[in-house]
């Protein structure tokens, strides 16, 4: 998992971190005297910075490996979904401040599915109006997690949003175009080709041509088409890949 853009920003520090690096210290100079001096607190804050960093992203495999717990598939499709979706973001030109919050929801955007029972998520059949409700609920779950995680709020807010469509039609709030945000909808993009392309137990995945054709129907409806438009070239490079990966064999595809 690649997590280079995971940082910590300034509203995320611990409390008490900013007061830290704002309270001078002693320092002996090279003449022995002895003056307020910054560096030993700015070290000191560094050094937590860096600790909440590592801890955020063993917390993030961490929640990973329960989705593989879940789904022995979940946990791969969600680590294509990250490589994917900081493709689509650098195309679409968005700023390195973002890219962290999109790879964790990219990656954790199923999270909410562990409180989803099996016999829906394995159910070998389309699910009863009263499933899908229930299935429904998972960016609601995944929000409610990951929101209490300090530095994850704005990632929390992409799970969360997920599934709404670019036409005001989706879950859970019903936003409509710009409403959304950037990372949800490029999550929505990626997310809805994956698993067009899997092997689900209800079906076989579709062919790469007719995986393309219904994101290209629904660009503008479902989906916004800035972000089908920059997915696309990608998923047509790494055609063979991808569909290797998602179970399908390149002689279907093809």
């Amino acid at each position: 998992m690649a997590t280079n853009h995971i940082q910590l920003t300034g509203s995320e520090m611990l409390p008490g971190m900013a007061a830290l690096a704002s309270e001078p210290v002693l320092v002996a100079g090279a003449s022995g005297k002895i003056s307020p001096g910054w560096f030993p607190a700015a070290l000191q804050v560094k050094q937590v910075e860096e600790q909440i960093s590592a801890l955020r992203s063993s917390l993030i495999c961490a929640f990973n490996q329960l989705l593989d717990l879940k789904d022995l598939n979940t946990g791969v499709h969600s680590t294509r979904l990250a490589e994917w979706a900081l493709h689509v973001a650098g195309e679409l030109g968005l700023q390195e401040h973002c890219l962290g919050d999109i790879e964790v929801a990219a990656l954790l955007h199923d999270i909410g599915k562990i409180g989803i029972a099996d016999a829906i998520l394995n159910k070998p059949a389309k699910l009863s109006a009263e499933e899908y409700e229930l299935m429904k609920k998972h960016p609601e779950y995944g929000w409610a997690v990951l929101r209490q995680v300090p530095g994850m709020e704005r990632a929390s807010l992409i799970i969360l949003h997920h599934h709404e469509s670019y036409d005001g039609s989706g879950y859970p709030g019903g936003l409509k175009g710009e409403e959304i945000p950037i990372g949800s909808r490029i999550v929505s993009v990626i997310d809805a080709f994956d698993a067009m392309v899997s092997n689900r137990p209800y079906r076989l995945g579709l062919p790469f041509e007719e995986a393309e054709r219904r994101l290209l129907q629904s660009s503008g409806t479902q989906f916004d088409a800035k972000v089908v438009n920059s997915f696309l070239p990608l998923a047509r490079a790494e055609m063979a890949s991808v569909f290797a990966a998602a179970g399908t064999t390149v002689s279907v595809v093809l």
